[in-house]
């Protein structure tokens, strides 16, 4: 059976996609499974174990209609039984309808009418959970599972060799992600935690925990905001790195992570990490799963920027 998922969004949400396409193999080992993702969020299958490949696709606006033909055309050139789209657009609904392919699975919403098979999209559990019901149709009514990665061994040995030249390796450390950049689930001021806030909770852990370094992972354009961090807490690390698999791996050994909502989170959620989430108007059990390793601090105002440093604080420390 060849399979081709039409999965539109961030580096999260493909992420959040995983246990779907992992209980897809499950079930049908023998199936080839492709995916179309937005160019950015190509990234997330350097973890994924159940790909086969992955077709860059800008799913936004501004593709001409050629741009459409074209991505027809190489669909039904690969000749698919099956294909799940994990979006809700007309367009989507018409383009899969063009491409021929015999089984069409997707959500109940704009461009159902093109589809052979529609869930009814439930948006009050947990992501992953809402993409997962999109197998029912094909059999598959077991309850979604964990989500899990797949990390290579070079990228392991990288996050080792880091973790010796930060000398982190015997402490453990705890690792901080406050960016707003590609990695980020939510751009714009929303997704944005002040760094006068982030110092005051680094200079506490420091404090609290001097023997556990904290680590800063930078992106590109994090130049002020890390440059920040290391003028008011002397003793951070920084590690920048913008490939996925490595930073899955030094995600995997850190002791605590920090972070808003985005990529991080969710790896950190597949790597099993103890992690506290800065969150602003989402709702919490849509993003994490209910357990005790990931505890989510959500703003009552809606802004993460309205999180005080010491409701952080209580929460790492247990208070």
């Amino acid at each position: 059976m060849r399979v081709v998922a039409l999965v539109p969004g961030s580096i999260g949400d493909q992420i959040l996609f995983f246990p779907t396409l992992d209980s897809l193999k499950h079930h049908y080992p023998d199936a080839q499974i492709d995916v179309v993702v937005e160019p950015q969020s190509k990234a997330a299958y350097q973890v994924s174990k159940s790909v086969h490949e992955v077709f860059a696709f800008d799913y936004k606006d501004r593709n001409s209609l050629a741009d459409w033909g074209n991505l027809v055309g190489t669909i039904r050139d690969r000749e698919y039984d099956v294909a799940i789209s994990a979006g809700e657009s007309w367009f989507v609904g018409l383009f899969l309808w063009l491409t021929g392919i015999p089984t069409r699975i997707g959500f109940q919403g704009q461009g159902a009418g093109f589809l052979t098979n529609v869930v009814s999209v439930n948006t009050s559990q947990y992501v992953a959970a809402m993409y997962h019901d999109l197998l029912e149709p094909l059999g598959i009514q077991t309850p979604c599972p964990e989500l899990a990665v797949n990390i290579l061994k070079p990228d392991v040995q990288w996050a080792q060799e880091q973790q010796q030249r930060l000398d982190v390796s015997d402490s453990g450390y705890i690792l901080v992600y406050g960016s707003s950049g590609q990695l980020s689930q939510i751009n714009g001021t929303e997704a944005c935690y002040p760094v006068a806030s982030w110092q005051q909770i680094i200079q506490n852990c420091q404090q609290k925990q001097p023997d556990l370094p904290v680590v800063v992972i930078q992106e590109v354009g994090d130049g002020s905001f890390v440059s920040s961090l290391l003028t008011s807490c002397p003793g951070v690390k920084v590690i920048a790195t913008d490939d996925v698999g490595k930073l899955t791996a030094f995600i995997g050994g850190a002791s605590l992570m920090l972070t808003i909502n985005s990529a991080p989170l969710q790896l950190a959620v597949a790597v099993q990490t103890y992690t506290i989430a800065i969150l602003g108007s989402v709702d919490p059990g849509r993003f994490l799963p209910n357990s005790e390793k990931f505890l989510p601090i959500k703003s009552i105002s809606g802004k993460v920027a309205d999180i005080a440093p010491i409701t952080v604080l209580e929460k790492i420390w247990g208070g």
